[in-house]
């Protein structure tokens, strides 16, 4: 078991992100109360023995349409999680795209960012490896459109 962290604070303390292989660090390191897997192909919690609440919103990576309601979902079950002060984590398979657009939802939502640009720009400097595909950034654009 690695507790090396490969994971990232998206809010210190409170919001954690990161890949599939991350999950049984973040939980053992950061005492993680829910876990958000965007994984539509997970049949089970990355980390199996975490005393967590598992939720899972399946998300496409290379989707031909956009997932808004998915990652309308998706970023609700992370704020909600935070506004109940519970610490949470969310992750898709490599922590890149799924993981980024909620990434930079999330601090959309939390009126952290007040531009998607901005939100976006925001959560790379946090996890560099972020790679939000362009029909992801498309339901971002439709679930905050004035931004």
């Amino acid at each position: 078991m690695s507790s090396e962290k490969n994971y990232h604070a998206l809010i210190p303390d409170k919001i954690f992100m990161g890949a599939a292989a991350d999950v049984e660090s973040m939980v053992k390191n950061e005492g993680i109360d829910v876990i958000v897997d965007l994984r539509g192909e997970a049949t089970e919690c990355a980390y199996p023995a975490a005393n967590a609440k598992w939720i899972q919103i399946p998300l496409a990576d290379n989707a031909a349409v956009p997932q808004e309601k998915a990652f309308e979902q998706a970023i609700r079950a992370v704020t909600e999680a935070y506004h109940q002060n519970k610490k949470v984590a969310f992750h898709c398979g490599g922590g890149k795209g799924r993981t980024g657009t909620v990434a930079a939802g999330t601090l959309l939502a939390l009126g952290l960012s007040s531009t998607l640009d901005e939100a976006e720009a925001k959560a790379k400097s946090i996890r560099n490896i972020i790679d939000i595909k362009p029909s992801q950034k498309e339901s971002l654009k439709k679930l905050y459109p004035d931004k």
